[in-house]
């Protein structure tokens, strides 16, 4: 796992199977973005036996070989949705195509797990709802800063069991380091990358409404800009939303594509979560200028204070549930509307976000 470069996050977990070796088949399709990666790593600790990968650049095939030597590689896309045995598709495609690719995988009878943010256009995401309604198969999203980090898993158990109370503001800063030399063309182009909310904001937002058990919000204000990446003129480096739940919460978040040099890792990526009777903060990736590791949470209630460093100890459960959510039709990981729900906020937040400079 890189720790200079988010585009190649791609953790790996302690392995906890859900299902036996050949029970569920998997593909990876389109791998335009490393999250792909992490997406595999997570649903094979699982128990999926990932069965094939296509893409058309023949370098990006061999780059997902290496790392995944059992795979089969496709011919084509219709090879893979053409097989039967495959009941899920994970693809990180160019964002504006993650959309187009999801409705022929849910044609197809298979569910599709898509890299955030799975859409770039409010119609896209219209098309999609309709789709899964039509064919009754789930349109998935990996909100890799919840879903795959193990102190922003423990928050929710701590929430679930009560350890501060009903939730009622959730703070969210998600830098970033550009590493501009080494992002495609189309990381550049608002049109295909969708906009800084659209993108990273995804994840802030998703946190968000898990986190305050919340189905619904209204997106308050939003702002973008570019400040120090003139020479990609489309780029937004910036952007910030607040947001109140149906239930009363409310949320600020800042996200950024301007993390430092000097920092030992790709984002110094914090998540405040307060409640009406204590707060909790998370530490996800590094603890400045301490310790070289993430995943600290510290928690304060009326118990008193507490520090959890939780690098291994928690585990990924949501690829398991989701498996198993495939073959049982149920809705455990993640339901359907939330994964839309907090993808048309963030939409909805790049459409209205005010442009500052």
């Amino acid at each position: 796992m890189s720790k200079q470069d988010g585009m190649n996050y791609a953790p790996k977990g302690k392995p906890n199977r859900v299902v036996a070796e050949g029970d569920f088949f998997i593909a990876a399709v389109a791998l335009d973005h490393g999250h792909i990666y992490g997406m595999c790593n997570g649903l094979i600790e699982a128990g999926a036996t990932l069965k094939w990968v296509y893409d058309p650049d023949p370098e990006k095939i061999d780059q997902f070989k290496n790392a995944f030597p059992e795979v089969q590689v496709a011919s084509s896309e219709e090879e893979v949705l053409n097989d039967p045995d495959v009941k899920l598709v994970a693809g990180a495609a160019i964002p504006s195509k993650r959309c187009e690719l999801g409705l022929r995988v849910m044609d197809h009878q298979k569910d599709y797990f898509t890299d955030k943010t799975p859409f770039t256009t409010l119609e896209q995401l219209e098309q999609a709802r309709q789709k899964a309604t039509e064919t009754g198969q789930k349109y998935m999203v990996y909100y890799s800063e919840r879903l795959h980090v193990e102190s922003a898993v423990f928050a929710g158990e701590l929430i679930d069991k009560g350890a501060i109370g009903r939730v009622i503001q959730v703070t969210g800063f998600g830098p970033h380091r550009l590493s501009a030399s080494s992002r495609p063309d189309w990381f550049f182009k608002k049109e295909t990358y969708g906009g800084i909310l659209c993108d990273i904001g995804s994840h802030q937002i998703e946190q968000f409404l898990f986190y305050t058990k919340s189905k619904n919000a209204k997106v308050l204000s939003s702002k973008v800009g570019n400040y120090s990446s003139k020479d990609y003129p489309e780029l937004e480096d910036y952007g910030d939303a607040t947001l109140v739940s149906d239930n009363g919460a409310t949320q600020y978040f800042r996200v950024d594509w301007l993390t430092p040099d000097g920092l030992r890792t790709w984002g110094d990526g914090r998540t405040f979560i307060l409640g009406t009777e204590g707060y909790i903060e998370i530490r996800k990736y590094i603890n400045v200028a301490s310790e070289d590791s993430g995943d600290h949470l510290y928690l304060v209630n009326g118990e008193g204070e507490q520090h959890f460093h939780l690098t291994g100890k928690v585990g990924y459960p949501f690829f398991g549930e989701l498996i198993l959510d495939c073959l049982n039709r149920t809705e455990k990981a993640m339901t359907q509307e939330h994964a839309f729900k907090a993808a048309e906020l963030c939409l909805i937040a790049q459409e209205n976000a005010i442009r500052v400079e």
